[in-house]
């Protein structure tokens, strides 16, 4: 029996999936070819380019150089991908923090988001106006990027009005609502924003611990027929985990918060007495008239 195609099944991760789209964007973009007419082209069972662009088989070394070169890269682009590559299906993955594509990814493919932020607004439900105040003020990043990055999370947040959207559940540290971010309109609007355009808001408030609010943010991603991704982040990089104890922890983390944040309804009621009291605070700021 012929050995052509046959591959070993693997857990896919986030990263593998990321880098397997890589490759079909490749193959659609420099062959124009179908997945079945790119198979006959190397020779492979159709199954073997199916499995690798989705991320569930991991190519070897050969299977690399045989298709990016028939897709026309060159060896400089081979080895800069292989060198990703070989991290593609590691239970943890280290990714420098202005590589957004494994995240969308992972958030365009999920059933279920659970995410807590600390200090800022989930990216997923911040306002164009804050975010672009957020990166300004933050000073990490060069003037002439800061557009493009809002944009990229703008456009991240499409998934919330698909007809088959994530559930997403917000945990919010009350000490973000406090930490002014712009000016007292790109406040409102954030507000606002969180009041009436997310899925489940979840507040942490201050009487739970200031220090909670210091914990990096994280998410859990659930999947409907893929193992579940814990994810971290900081300023300097994005954390990818597929281990069994990551995710127990991480689940472990959001029961943690389940107990002590508030419910929705008082959530949102607190999130309306900001909204009153940035109203009042401006009202009192206004100049007296002559």
């Amino acid at each position: 029996m012929s050995t052509v195609g046959r591959m070993t099944a693997i857990t896919s991760t986030a990263y593998s999936r990321d880098l397997g789209d890589e490759l079909r964007r490749l193959r659609e973009k420099f062959t124009r070819l179908t997945g079945h007419a790119f198979a006959e082209q190397l020779g492979w069972d159709p199954s073997k380019v199916s499995n690798i662009e989705k991320g569930k088989a991991r190519a070897s070394e050969i299977d690399l150089i045989q298709y990016l070169m028939t897709c026309g890269r060159d060896t400089v682009h081979f080895e800069a991908f292989r060198d990703r590559y070989r991290y593609a299906f590691d239970p943890y993955v280290l990714i420098v923090s202005d590589n957004l594509r494994t995240l969308a990814m992972a958030e365009a493919q999920a059933e279920k988001i659970t995410s807590f932020d600390g200090l800022t607004m989930p990216g997923l439900a911040q306002t164009p106006e804050y975010a672009r105040a957020l990166l300004t003020e933050g000073g990490n990043e060069a003037p002439e990027n800061i557009e493009k990055f809002v944009q990229l999370r703008i456009d991240r947040q499409a998934i919330l009005r698909r007809p088959n959207r994530p559930e997403c559940t917000f945990f919010v540290h009350e000490l973000a609502l406090r930490m002014r971010v712009g000016n007292a309109q790109i406040m409102e609007e954030q507000y606002l924003r969180l009041l009436f355009e997310t899925h489940s808001l979840r507040i942490v408030p201050m009487t739970a611990g200031v220090a909670i609010a210091m914990r990096s943010a994280r998410r859990l991603f659930s999947f409907e027929k893929m193992l579940p991704v814990a994810y971290s982040e900081n300023d300097v990089a994005q954390l990818f985990a597929h281990d069994g104890k990551a995710i127990a922890s991480s689940r472990e983390f959001f029961k943690w918060l389940d107990a002590l944040a508030l419910d929705e309804g008082q959530s949102r009621r607190m999130l309306t007495d900001y909204v009153s009291g940035l109203r009042e605070d401006l009202h009192d700021a206004r100049p007296e008239l002559a």
